[in-house]
């Protein structure tokens, strides 16, 4: 063979070990069924669309993929991925699309489809919708079994085709996209097949498939909640399903403005099925008809299918989830901050290296304010999230959380950013009223409940009169102190509650007073089904925003924030009484004069657990980061002189040592011991003796509320509780100690301890010493 023949077939074997994708001419995709065009208008990126046929082999996708210019030396593709997934009511997105181009540009292959029943994959306006192709193509409301599964499928198709890099895969998208997203993330490199088994992501090829990054904007993770909220889930839990740890939970209260708007627009521009799950009729029917849900069969199987395959928190996570960037907007009133707390906190606890954080700020659904600026603040932690997890460009993102307030007439402030959500808010400043009051049914003027509407009201600034209602509870805090505080996280409420009617809902507004105009401005908002009630803790929608001085903060308890909220079929009047708000704020203890507080140990509901962020450190021996002067439950150890961290709370069980109980102007001394094998965590509360305070007739807890604290106790440990006095503890004992000598410094009171996983409550037959001194006795050792 001469010389030039040779150096030819060297050549020829060369090519044809390249891959073929370097070779490729992508003129057209999934088979030749979407055809490609350059784009000379938008710097030469190209553009590809038409319909392809799905995963099921009938049902035809609207696709658009926009590939990079053609490269100069040939070598076209793979490329990483971003997948852009679109909004309830909207379609596959295009060029017009603000970043499409933009990744592109930067290398990045960008899919996006309409998903099924929406736009030319089957919605209304298809001229296809009647074909066979459709018959399968209405809106599953997106199931992880078909939407979630189209998506998953599309994208391997073009890892086949030598476009798609298999293993590069990032998502995004908002709203019903940032649904998607999250389920994306969640399935990882997994697949569920129509019965809702999974199996492994694989192309049809064989190829192994993996979602490597996700950015979910406005997303839900549990759609049951998201639409219809219980009160059940709390921002520092570590697993927070919508029907609570026992499955027994009351069903929600219906977002009516919201599932109303969001329902009839699908049914004008969608592809409703009938007769065939989900059937998105019957079941707007069956939630709009109202209460007892609870004793309907069929509202318990729409949760139950809602949660199967709809919602991304309850994808089996015995792996975790792709890197996450969560991004929630402080007034979004249909997908608020609480749908991305639920699966960070299950996953920082169960995978505490994993890489996840969140980005809030003014920014969403309705309410919300959307300022450009703060859009370009959040865009650029995006683009450094797919370069990253993508290409493998730049330093690793750390794990955090960032926040850019809401703000009316200024630009927002921030970005604040911390470690994790428990250190976002340093302090704490709290409320305490033990006056009984009661929410009437039907009170709360409906004018003000429109204004603070997200669909027939204004955005977040929008102010309405700040006089009290009647029937409504209303507490006034304080004139706010100079320089003001600025709100960061959930407002939380711990009260005991005495509803007349279980299908009753209890709505929440904390308020923004203007001390100048008298009006006020919705700051935040929550719903709670109580029930049967209790002593119960539930918390509004998180929120960043600056209290200025001399403005006053209120909170109201209404039987319904209507029109947002839809009212109960059969409403009750509601008790409420030693109600206790905790606002959680950047400034650190010490501040304001001393307003602000150390975050008191959190109230964990029998059966939950802390989340792991919110767990005390190796050394503290804190059950929650209290301290007595914060309000908090100060655990002295009392073996070897160590301090313990509890690691599973709730196992153990706490009782009372021997030895004399206390009190000192601002709490109780209390010598207790945790028996069994795993630490004890959980609530003190001690009540007075009936002659100390009748009470109400028929209240579950008539008698005074005397102190209140968190607790948290190793395993076989004893320990002395600080337990924070109340306001009505503090006057009880000061006026035993003056008026009634020595015999009336000792008084008999009631303990409860509300533990997590269990409930014991003990009542005392010895004595309250209530001056205590240096030589106070301890528990013993």
């Amino acid at each position: 063979m001469g010389g030039g023949a040779a150096l030819a077939l060297a050549l020829a074997l060369v090519a044809l070990a390249l891959p073929a994708a370097a070779q490729a001419n992508f003129a057209d995709l999934y088979g030749g069924e979407v055809t490609c065009a350059v784009q000379s208008g938008n710097d030469n990126v190209r553009l590809c669309s038409g319909k392809a046929t799905t995963w099921d082999h009938k049902t035809k996708i609207d696709v658009n993929v926009i590939l990079p210019p053609t490269p100069a030396d040939g070598a076209d593709g793979p490329y990483p991925v971003i997948g852009d997934f679109h909004g309830w009511r909207g379609s596959k997105l295009d060029l017009s699309s603000p970043q499409t181009q933009s990744w592109a540009e930067q290398g990045y292959v960008v899919f996006s489809m309409s998903d099924r029943g929406w736009g030319e994959s089957c919605g209304s306006a298809d001229p296809g919708k009647s074909q066979p192709e459709c018959e399968e193509g209405f809106n599953h409301l997106m199931d992880d079994r078909y939407e979630v599964r189209d998506a998953q499928y599309l994208i391997s198709v073009l890892a086949d085709e030598g476009l798609a890099e298999p293993q590069r895969i990032g998502v995004t998208g908002m709203s019903y996209g940032g649904g998607i997203s999250m389920a994306l993330a969640a399935l990882r490199n997994r697949t569920m097949l129509p019965a809702g088994s999974l199996v492994p992501w694989t192309s049809p090829a064989g190829k192994a498939m993996e979602i490597a990054a996700a950015v979910p904007q406005w997303p839900w993770s549990d759609l049951a909640y998201s639409l219809m909220p219980n009160g059940r889930t709390l921002d520092y839990v570590a697993d927070a399903p919508y029907r609570g740890p026992s499955g027994d939970a009351p069903i929600g209260v219906e977002k009516l403005s919201y599932v109303s708007g969001l329902y009839g627009t699908g049914l004008a521009e969608s592809n409703y099925a009938i007769g065939k799950e989900p059937d998105l009729t019957a079941w707007y029917a069956l939630i709009n008809a109202g209460e007892p849900y609870n004793s309907n069969p069929l509202a318990a199987q729409i949760v139950e299918t809602i949660e199967a395959y709809h919602s991304s928190y309850y994808i089996d996570h015995s792996e975790p989830p792709a890197p996450l960037l969560i991004q929630s907007g402080w007034n979004d009133d249909l997908f608020p901050p609480d749908e991305a707390l639920r699966l960070y906190n299950r996953t920082r606890t169960q995978y505490p290296g994993d890489p996840i954080s969140l980005f809030f700020m003014d920014d969403g659904h309705a309410r919300s304010q959307n300022k450009p600026a703060d859009l370009a603040v959040f865009t650029a932690r995006e683009d450094a999230w797919f370069d990253h997890y993508l290409k493998g460009a730049g330093a690793a993102p750390q794990s955090s959380v960032e926040a850019l307030t809401t703000t009316c007439g200024t630009p927002s402030e921030g970005p604040y950013t911390a470690d994790d959500w428990k250190d976002i808010s340093p302090g704490e400043i709290r409320f305490d009223s033990e006056a009984a009051q009661t929410v009437v049914p039907g009170s709360g003027d409906p004018g003000i409940g429109t204004t603070f509407d997200p669909i027939a009201g204004g955005e977040a600034c929008a102010t309405a009169s700040g006089a009290d209602q009647t029937g409504v509870a209303t507490y006034r805090l304080g004139a706010v102190p100079s320089p003001g505080f600025t709100l960061l996280g959930s407002p939380t409420i711990v009260a005991d509650l005495a509803p007349a009617n279980s299908e009753s809902e209890l709505a929440a507004r904390l308020l923004d007073v203007s001390p100048s105009s008298g009006e006020e401005r919705l700051v935040a908002r929550g719903v709670l089904r109580p029930g049967a009630g209790g002593h119960m803790v539930f918390q509004l929608h998180p929120q960043a925003y600056r209290f200025a001085a001399g403005d006053i903060p209120k909170l109201e308890l209404l039987p319904s924030d209507s029109p947002y909220l839809r009212p109960a079929n059969t409403e009750g009047p509601i008790a409420v009484s030693n109600l206790e708000l905790r606002l959680p704020v950047l400034e650190g203890p010490g501040a304001l004069g001393g307003l602000v507080q150390a975050p008191a140990p959190k109230v964990v509901p029998p059966g939950y657990e802390l989340a792991g962020d919110y767990r005390p450190a190796e050394g503290s021996g804190e059950g929650g980061g209290g301290t007595p002067s914060s309000g908090g439950t100060k655990v002295s150890h009392r073996h070897g002189g160590k301090r313990h961290r509890h690691r599973k709370p709730g196992r153990g069980t706490i009782g009372l040592s021997h030895g004399r109980i206390g009190a000192l102007a601002r709490v109780l001394i209390v010598p207790v011991h945790c028996t069994g094998k795993a630490a004890c965590s959980g609530e003190l509360l001690v009540r007075g003796n009936h002659r100390d305070r009748p009470g109400t007739p028929g209240s579950p807890y008539p008698r005074r509320l005397l102190a209140r604290g968190g607790y948290s106790v190793p395993a076989g440990r004893a320990a002395r509780l600080r337990v924070p006095l109340t306001e009505g503890g503090r006057a009880t004992f000061a006026a035993r100690r003056h008026h009634r000598g020595r015999r009336g410094r000792v008084m008999r009171a009631h303990f409860e301890f509300d533990q997590t996983g269990r409930r014991a409550v003990l009542r005392l037959s010895r004595p309250v010493h209530l001056r205590v001194g240096r030589r106070h006795r301890s528990a013993p050792r």
